[in-house]
Formats: structure tokens, sequence, C-alpha cells
């Protein structure tokens, strides 16, 4: 699961100092355990230490666009207000553009009844209804369980993409509160979190307000169609692509991607421009810095309480700290300032971030600075410069603040970074699963029309992704594993030779059968008189291969 960086700040009495009982404040760690019906044990940790990023502007809206095409009365030429799902596979570059039904329904029952809702369709041979008619785009009632159970069960039914119509107002729409006599509202925009079980959600999804949701409703139930298209679009300012990771170096989700994408930064080379982000939580904002400078958050904290980071293993005592988070933060922050800033690929970087993962990422040796230097050598690094760097930018030891840290808290809170990981490409954020081939993706969709390079072309939708990134070629095209046009029509062609040959011995062997037959026959039955008068061999005329008229007199 990818964490939502939302935060909840626990704070307890003036206690006694000691190693469980910190000095005035408690900084503790909430998790919030989601257990789905559908994947049981799944469980997504709600971590904290930082209230005002909850408040930051949110990059969602950017990336995507709601609009109804059908009937002509509710089209708007600015789209539809919506926020989008932060789980699922958008089409970026693409849309969906599918007639909608109303399900009538919170969809929170595994087992969807496809024949009922709006439009009414036809009955069929057994007197009920037909089901929805594939492809559509489904509507479904907010509450009763999680964002992720309903568009699970939507995508199983056969959606193509789900709008999840908002079922109470926003305290702010004057209007909407009181056309609605509602007694409650809600305060803030909702967001479309992934409750830690989205990972298999492989269809985008919306949540639209609650007065314009009304109005699809209210078309839907008096039988008129409505068409819907949801549609992603990346910035294409340019020929050069500029993608964002925002992650920490405790974060398990995005791993697998951070082994496995050098490769891919290497063949777009200067066609596209990377930056890696470290998430810092700002401990001022979150009061872990008192009045009398004291660090008031314990080891979660660095330089007195103003930069933090949460505890990997929950366990203030032991393990993996919150402060050698941060510290593990600024050295890859500084790695990336001397090895990777000029050309935007970083190979020493990514050579660094895989050598610290097989190497140090366990709570032995996370911590271990000698660990630390034994990746630099493997990443061809030199170590007194990145030191001398984290020196420079203010250190971590004193009370005093540090640039490139502050540097990130300014970069998270201007671009709304409120879950980890999250990518960026062309400043839109980008939901879904975070993996190689998504990314890479969503990189060759952001090029202006005909500047993509040739590496998109050729892999973009190649059947062996991981292969044509290593040749910079595809001998699979077509994805799905599928073969090459070459391969295809020589197959082809194989077949239709030994077909072709199969076919030509058959005849050839049922000719000479034939004809053996027919010299039998005329062996045994036809005694033939020869030019002299004399009755000859039966086998004569069989031995001259039947050459002679039989009709002749």
């Amino acid at each position: 699961p990818r964490q939502v960086q939302a935060g909840i700040l626990l704070m307890s009495p003036r206690q006694k100092s000691n190693k469980k009982q910190i000095n005035n404040i408690t900084l503790s760690l909430y998790n919030y355990s989601v257990t789905s019906t559908m994947t049981p044990f799944r469980s997504i940790s709600l971590t904290a230490l930082l209230l005002g990023t909850a408040a930051a502007d949110s990059a969602d809206s950017v990336s995507s666009r709601l609009q109804v095409h059908v009937p002509q009365t509710l089209f708007r030429p600015e789209g539809y207000d919506h926020r989008e799902a932060l789980f699922g596979v958008p089409p970026y570059g693409g849309s969906i553009a599918q007639s909608v039904y109303y399900a009538d329904s919170d969809l929170c029952d595994p087992t969807v009844d496809t024949r009922k809702g709006y439009p009414i369709r036809a009955k069929d041979n057994n007197g009920k209804m037909e089901p929805w008619p594939t492809p559509y785009i489904l509507m479904v009632d907010r509450g009763g369980c999680s964002f992720v159970q309903k568009v699970r069960n939507a995508q199983r039914s056969g959606a193509a993409g789900v709008v999840i119509a908002d079922n109470t107002c926003l305290c702010s729409d004057k209007d909407c509160v009181s056309a609605n006599g509602q007694d409650v509202c809600q305060p803030a925009e909702p967001i479309m979190a992934d409750d830690g079980s989205g990972g298999d959600i492989s269809i985008p999804s919306f949540l639209m307000f609650k007065v314009d949701a009304d109005e699809i409703k209210a078309e839907l139930r008096a039988n008129h169609m409505v068409q819907i298209e949801m549609q992603w679009a990346l910035p294409k300012p340019d020929d050069r692509v500029e993608y964002d990771l925002w992650t920490t170096p405790s974060d398990v989700v995005s791993k697998d991607f951070q082994k496995k994408f050098k490769p891919v930064a290497q063949a777009l080379g200067d066609r596209a421009y990377f930056t890696p982000h470290m998430y810092i939580y700002d401990g001022i904002k979150s009061n872990c810095q008192g009045f009398d400078g004291e660090n008031m958050c314990f080891n979660l904290c660095t330089n007195n309480g103003r930069y933090c980071a949460t505890d990997p293993d929950n366990d203030l005592d032991h393990g993996i700290s919150g402060a050698d988070v941060v510290k593990e933060s600024l050295r890859r922050i500084c790695i990336w300032k001397h090895y990777g800033e000029q050309d935007g690929v970083g190979t020493q970087w990514w050579d660094y971030v895989q050598a610290f993962m097989e190497r140090c990422d366990n709570p032995d040796y996370f911590m271990n600075d000698d660990c630390a230097g034994d990746c630099y050598k493997h990443a061809n690094i030199n170590q007194d410069i990145i030191d001398r760097c984290m020196r420079d930018s203010g250190g971590l030891e004193k009370d005093t603040p540090n640039t490139f840290l502050d540097l990130e808290m300014q970069a998270q809170v201007s671009r709304g970074v409120v879950i980890l990981p999250t990518a960026f490409v062309n400043t839109v954020a980008l939901r879904g699963g975070l993996s190689t081939a998504t990314v890479f993706t969503a990189i060759c969709n952001g090029y202006l029309d005909g500047t993509e390079p040739k590496i998109c072309e050729e892999c973009e939708s190649c059947g062996d992704f991981d292969e044509c990134i290593a040749n910079k070629k595809c001998k699979s095209k077509g994805g799905g594993g599928g073969v090459s046009t070459h391969t295809f029509m020589s197959s082809i062609l194989f077949i239709c030779i030994a077909f072709g040959g199969a076919a030509f011995y058959h005849y050839r062997k049922t000719r000479e059968e034939m004809r053996e037959q027919v010299r039998g026959i005329l062996a045994e039955y036809m005694p033939l008189e020869g030019e002299d008068g004399a009755v000859g061999s039966p086998m004569d005329f069989a031995r001259r291969g039947g050459s002679e008229n039989l009709m002749m007199s």
C-alpha cells in the first residue's frame, strides 16, 4: 500500500523523561488498518507528523477532464469539477467515452446485479432486463464501503470506468446545502484514497460532486441515455519531458521501481530529465521543537526537531529511527546534486540507491556510515564531496536550518504531494501502481506530438518491455507476449510449404496406388491379342503402362 501523508499528532501531558516517555510531548504513529473482505490482512499505515501538508494544494484535478456529451443540455465547455482516484491505472494521453449506467446502488456487495439500474433496458426471453451492455461507464452512490471496494466490484462487472456520485454537499456550496436541506455537510473536498488493497484495480474512477451527480442521475432515472467522456492529458510543452519521484529511503513500495528504472532513464537520455525528491516532515509545524529549541520528538527528528521522518519499524527504542531516514534523505539529495542534476539521468545516483537497498536496507546497517561508504565505492562516488555537501547545506546536528531540506519541504507543499510514493510527469501526478512500464508510457505520452524519441516508438507497446529497453529494439511487437511480424510471416510460410509438400506427396502416392490397381485388373481380366494374331501375356499391356488405346479395333 502507498502511504497517505495526512496526519495525526497525538500529545500526552508532561511526563518524566526517559526513552519511552518523552518530555512534554509523545509523538506517536497512528496506524489505521483497513481490512477488505476481498483481501484480508492488507493494511495501510496512515502515518503523519505534519498537519500542515493536508491543506496543501492538490494536483489531482489538473491531469484529467470529465465531460458530458449526451444530452447536449448537460454539456459544459469547461467540463465538470471532479476528483480523481489515487488508485487504478488511467490511460494517460487517452480517454474513455461511453454510455453511463446508474447502478442505483452503493456497489458494496461483491455480487453485482448487472440487470438493474437505469436507464431501463429491453427484456430478454426470460423476462429479465438485459444487463448493462459493454463497454460502459458505471455510476454508483458514495457510502457504505471504501472507494476501492466499489471500483473493484464495478471492474469485475465489466465496467470500463467508474463515476462515484457524492451524497453530501460541501459546506462551502451554500446552494447545494439549502437546496437539499441537509443538516450535515462535509467541510473539505473528499480524497479518493487507496484503502491499502487497490493494487488490483486497473480501471480509472472519478468522484463527482453531489450537485452535478444529481443532474446525471435524474437524466438516467428518466430513461434518457447519457454519454460521458473521461479524459487524461499530459502537458506537452516541448521535445523534453520532465519527471519526478517523491519517496523516502524507507519507502517499501518504490523499491522495485528504483531497482529497475535505471536502464529506462539511460535509454531516454537527454530527452527526459529526472528529479528525485525526498519527503521531509516539517517538525516545527508539528510542534516537535519546543519554545526553548529543544527536540520534543526524540529520535524522529534532526536539527533539534526541525526535520522529521516517521519511524519505519514503529519502535522508538530499536532499529531504524526517523532521524536515520532524514540523514539518508539528505545524503541522496547531495548525491543527486553532484552526480545527476547536470544531465537529468543520474546513473551514479541509481547505482548508489540500488547498492544501498542491497547492502544497507536493514536495521543493522541502515544507519551505518561504513555501509554507506561501501555503496559510494560501488557507485563510483567521491565520499568527501557528499560529506562536504551535507555539512555545507546546514548539517543535521545543530538547531540550524538546512538549505536542501527546506527546499524539499517547500517543493512538496507547492506540488501538493499527499501520497507516497508519487511520480509526476510534466507536473502531473501519475495514479495507479508505480511500475517501470507505467511511468515509461506516461513519459512517452508527454512529448510534443512528432517529437517522441525512437525508444518510445520501439518499446511502448512491446510484448517484452525489459528486453526492448535493454536492446533498444523490440522483438515481440503487439504486447501481451505476441510475436513480431517477421516471425509471424515466416511461420505462415513454413506452414504453407509443409502442407504443400504433404499434399504433393499424398497426390503422388495415391496416383501410383491407382495405377497399380488398374494394372492388376487389366492383367487378370483382359488378355490381349498381339499384332501377329497370337495371344500375348496378360501382363504385356500392364508392363507397357497402359499406353495403348483400348478402344482401337
